[in-house]
C-alpha cells in the first residue's frame, strides 16, 4: 500500500502547523519568564546597594566626670612563709621513729626523727677509750720527767765534786729534755682524743633530730625504717614554717614600672582559690638587682601579707595590683577620647583656630578614624596608661556639628579614664569617643 504524500495532504499540513505553533508559544512563555526573574533580581540588587550607600554619621560622646584616680602597677608570685627552715639528717643510719607529720604544730627542741644509734654508740664508746689510753700516756711521761729531772740533779751535785765526768752530765740533761718533749706530745694525744669523743658524742646527739623553731610542719620527706646519708648535701627531711599567719608575697615587677613602685604603697591582691576576695597588702621592700635567668627585665618585690584567716596556703600564684598614685577630685576623661581622631584632616578647625596634631598619641596605629578603649601613652612614657612628665594632649569636643581640638594637659590614669587639666573644660562637659555610623 502506498504512503500518504505528507506535501500534498490538506489534513497532515494543518497537523504539523499546529503543533510548529505550539513549540514558540511554549518557548516564547519560557523566555518571558526569565527575563521577569532577571528584572526582578537586577532591581533587588540595585535596591541593596542603594540602601547601603545611605548611610549617615554621628559623633558618640562621653561627659567629662570629677572623681578620684588610682595608678596601678600589676605584677604576678607566689606567696612564701616569712620564715621556712629545712630540716636535714647530719648522720648516717636507719630511721627508727617518725613522731610529726604534715601540718602539725611543732616547739622548739620538740623531737622529729629518731636514728639508730648502735654504730653511733660504738663510736662514742672507741673514743672514751682512747681518751682514756692517751691520759695514761700522759701520766706516764710526767712521771719519766720526774725521775729524769730528780737523776740529773744527782749528776750535777757529783759533777760538782768531781765524782760523775761532763758527758754523764750531758747524758742526764739530754734524757730530761726528751722526758719533758714526751709531755707535750701525750698531752697532744690528749687533747685529739678528746676532741673525738666530743665529736662522737655531737654525732650522737644529732641521732635524735629537734625542731629548732616553734612552727608547722609543711613537707615530710622520710618514713620509718627508711636509711639516711650524710653526705656533701644534707638531706632534707622536714620543711617547717615559723608562722604561716604572716607570710610574705614576692612579685616580679617590669622595669617599666619599677620607677613607680617604692616602699610603703599600698597593695592589694588574688589568688585563684579565691577569686571573689582580695587581700590587702603593703610594698616592703623592691630588690635592685634584677632577677636572672629571664628574657623579660624584671625585679623582684616583697609584700606583707598577712593570713590570721588561714586561707592562703605557701605557693599559691597571686596577682597583686600595687597602687603608685592617687589623685583626689580630678577631672576625667575616657581614655577612647584621647585616642579620637577625626577622619578629615582638616576638622573643623580648632579651639585656637587651627587643626593641630596631638603629641604622643601619635603614630600609625592611631592615626585617622575611631577613637579606641585602650590606655593612653603619654609623651615620653615607658608604658601606656601612664604620665611620669605632663604632657599637652588633645581632646575634640562638637560645635556646630563638627568636630573641634581642645589642648589639654594630661596626668594620672586608672586604665580606663586619665586625669586632664584646661581652661576650656568642665564638669559635664561631653567630649568625642568615637563615630557612629546609621543607615538613612
Amino acid at each position: 500500500m502506498q504512503a500518504p504524500n505528507a506535501t500534498g495532504d490538506p489534513q497532515v499540513l494543518a497537523q504539523l502547523g499546529v503543533g510548529k505553533s505550539r513549540k514558540v508559544k511554549r518557548w516564547l512563555w519560557r523566555a518571558i519568564a526569565l527575563l521577569s526573574v532577571g528584572v526582578i533580581v537586577a532591581g533587588v540588587l540595585l535596591w541593596r546597594a542603594r540602601n547601603q550607600g545611605a548611610t549617615t554619621e554621628s559623633f558618640v560622646t562621653a561627659p567629662v566626670e570629677l572623681g578620684n584616680l588610682r595608678e596601678t602597677v600589676t605584677a604576678t608570685g607566689t606567696l612564701s612563709p616569712l620564715d621556712a627552715v629545712e630540716v636535714g639528717a647530719e648522720v648516717t643510719g636507719r630511721v627508727l621513729k617518725v613522731h610529726v607529720d604534715v601540718n602539725d604544730q611543732v616547739k622548739v627542741g620538740q623531737v622529729l626523727v629518731e636514728i639508730d644509734q648502735e654504730q653511733l654508740n660504738a663510736r662514742v664508746e672507741e673514743s672514751q677509750a682512747q681518751l682514756r689510753a692517751a691520759s695514761s700516756s700522759a701520766r706516764n711521761a710526767k712521771a719519766s720527767v720526774k725521775e729524769a729531772e730528780l737523776k740529773a740533779q744527782r749528776i750535777r751535785e757529783l759533777n760538782k765534786r768531781g765524782l760523775a765526768s761532763a758527758q754523764e752530765l750531758e747524758t742526764a740533761e739530754a734524757t730530761l729534755e726528751r722526758a719533758k718533749a714526751s709531755v707535750g706530745s701525750a698531752s697532744a694525744q690528749v687533747t685529739v682524743a678528746r676532741a673525738g669523743l666530743k665529736s662522737a658524742q655531737t654525732s650522737q646527739g644529732k641521732a635524735v633530730i629537734k625542731s629548732p623553731i616553734d612552727g608547722i610542719v609543711l613537707a615530710r620527706s622520710v618514713e620509718p625504717g627508711q636509711t639516711v646519708t650524710s653526705g656533701f648535701q644534707t638531706p632534707v627531711l622536714f620543711t617547717l614554717a615559723r608562722d604561716i599567719t604572716q607570710m610574705q608575697l614576692k612579685v616580679d615587677v617590669d622595669e617599666a614600672d619599677v620607677g613607680k613602685v617604692k616602699d610603703g604603697q599600698p597593695a592589694t591582691f588574688v589568688v585563684d582559690a579565691h577569686p571573689k576576695r582580695q587581700f590587702r597588702s603593703k610594698v616592703v621592700r623592691l630588690n635592685n638587682l634584677p632577677k636572672a635567668g629571664t628574657t623579660v627585665i624584671t625585679y623582684e618585690g616583697l609584700l606583707t601579707v598577712d593570713n590570721s584567716e588561714r586561707l592562703l596556703r605557701p605557693g599559691m600564684t597571686a596577682t597583686a595590683t600595687i597602687v603608685t598614685q592617687q589623685v583626689k577630685d580630678a577631672l576625667t576623661v575616657p581614655n577612647a577620647a584621647l585616642r579620637f581622631r577625626p577622619k578629615s584632616a582638616a576638622a573643623g578647625g580648632t579651639s585656637r583656630g587651627a587643626a593641630l596634631p596631638v603629641p604622643g598619641l601619635g603614630g600609625p596605629t592611631r592615626g585617622f578614624g575611631r577613637g579606641g578603649g585602650g590606655r593612653p601613652r603619654a609623651a615620653g612614657s615607658a608604658e601606656a596608661g601612664t604620665a611620669p612628665r605632663p604632657s599637652r594632649d588633645g581632646v575634640y569636643v562638637v560645635r556646630d556639628g563638627k568636630p573641634v581640638r581642645v589642648t589639654v594637659e594630661i596626668g594620672v590614669s586608672d586604665g580606663k579614664r586619665t586625669e586632664v587639666k584646661s581652661a576650656e573644660l568642665s564638669q559635664g562637659a561631653e567630649v568625642i569617643t568615637d563615630i557612629a555610623e546609621t543607615k538613612k
